[in-house]
């Protein structure tokens, strides 16, 4: 076999292979014979029919297997003799040289992964932020939890914040009613901020039976366009004006809440718990990304297209996945403009080979302890743990989620122990999205 590498670019490699003839034509006959043996050729019994006929019948189909067979080993060995680690998948052409009818002549175009040098991020100053879980943040959880459980008591006054009313309305612009202005026996709780300021201020105040008319502005940037900048008049009339009433923190709540015996310190502490576990998830989160933004920024790399382009297919398939399950139909097919995910592509690709540099070259691979500590955290949020790392054991290919997470955990542990880390403290309602 005869190998010539060309550099076409940076990155980009052509390999021109000439492979034996004598080599494809033996093995070309090895196959006729084989196949000769069961053949069905009309007129003969099977496997009786002369290897000629044979030939005329299976030559082709098999000398095109025998050739691309030989194609993808002939590459594969020319790779490992020039010790070139190939990114992507390579791009075949068949040689237009007809003079040599010694060799099967083609050619091999491709990326090879680029050198990473990452920079040295010793000393850089990298925000880890940090929160703290306190009775009050506890209070606060027991609250949403007991907001959740509310129950609605219909009474007989005016409506006022945080009221759940049930009402009619009918909207027009200038006289005229428009799409989606009207509706009847429509629920919402005043305050909640469900409805337009003007349309929960023309409510607030009313009591069941009255009935209103009140105008409402919609903003310029208002979503429905028709509308937007417009002011509307709505006739409103008030079904039901209902009072929130919040479960009392007592041993029924507790119960639940999966508390067995009702015990409410035991409650909390299980609370406590979740909300800590959750707080330390999101808190890894931002670190993470702290660590990641930092290595990309401190890091210059020239990505192979070809792995950009796979990365952005995997991104319209997933796309497309997550539209299946919020159920829209017909996704399958949906035409995606690659540029959409074309940004979110690259950075995957650069942060997957900086951090296959960062491991390989800390030796910061996931020891099997980790994984399992990691699973066994995982497992910890559900009744039956040793179902969930049973579950992931059962199988190498789900452990390779928790091992990627490992691997990162390292690679964020390695990037702090050098950088100059600013820890921040991060308000719980900032960090849980209540402020959102």
């Amino acid at each position: 076999m005869q190998v010539q590498v060309e550099t076409l670019s940076t990155l980009e490699r052509r390999m021109d292979i000439a492979l034996p003839m004598a080599v494809i034509d033996a093995q070309v006959a090895e196959r006729l014979k084989r196949a000769a043996r069961s053949a069905k050729i009309q007129g003969f019994r099977p496997g009786k029919a002369p290897l000629k006929i044979v030939e005329m019948s299976y030559g082709p189909q098999i000398r095109e297997e025998v050739l691309g067979e030989q194609v993808q080993q002939g590459f594969h060995q020319a790779v490992v003799e020039q010790k070139l680690r190939v990114a992507g998948f390579p791009r075949f052409e068949p040689s237009t040289d007809e003079a040599d009818k010694e060799n099967f002549k083609f050619a091999a175009i491709f990326e090879v992964y680029p050198e990473v040098k990452v920079g040295d991020l010793t000393g850089k100053d990298i925000e880890k932020p940090v929160a703290e879980v306190t009775e009050a943040e506890i209070d606060k959880t027991v609250d949403i939890l007991r907001q959740q459980r509310t129950r609605y008591t219909r009474v007989e006054r005016a409506a006022a914040t945080g009221d759940r009313v049930i009402i009619d309305f009918k909207g027009s612009i200038d006289g005229v009613p428009f799409e989606g202005g009207s509706s009847e026996n429509f629920p919402f709780v005043l305050g909640q901020g469900q409805m337009l300021p003007d349309f929960e201020t023309g409510v607030t105040g009313l009591a069941e039976g009255e009935t209103k008319n009140i105008e409402v502005s919609f903003p310029a940037d208002y979503h429905g366009k028709d509308v937007a900048g417009k002011t509307a008049v709505f006739e409103i009339t008030v079904k039901n004006v209902a009072e929130a009433e919040l479960p009392a923190v007592d041993a029924e709540f507790a119960k639940q809440l999966g508390v067995a015996d009702g015990d409410v310190d035991a409650m909390r502490a299980e609370i406590k718990k979740n909300v800590e576990r959750e707080v330390k998830r999101r808190l890894q989160a931002r670190v993470k990304e702290n660590v990641m933004q930092a290595l990309l920024d401190a890091t210059e790399i020239e990505l192979p297209k070809a792995l950009v382009q796979q990365e952005i297919g995997r991104l319209m398939d997933q796309a497309r996945r997550d539209l299946e399950g919020r159920g829209m139909k017909n996704v399958k097919d949906m035409p995606f403009p690659p540029e959409l995910f074309q940004q979110q592509a690259e950075r995957r690709v650069s942060l997957g080979l900086i951090l296959a540099e960062v491991v390989d070259a800390n030796k910061l691979e996931a020891k099997p302890e980790q994984v399992r500590a990691l699973v066994d955290e995982f497992a910890d949020s559900y009744e039956d743990a040793e179902e969930v790392v049973s579950w992931y054991y059962a199988s190498p290919d789900r452990l390779e989620g928790p091992t990627s997470m490992v691997l990162e955990n390292n690679v964020v542990e390695f990037v702090l122990t050098r950088a100059n880390v600013l820890e921040a403290a991060v308000p719980f309602e900032q960090l849980m999205g209540k402020n959102a």
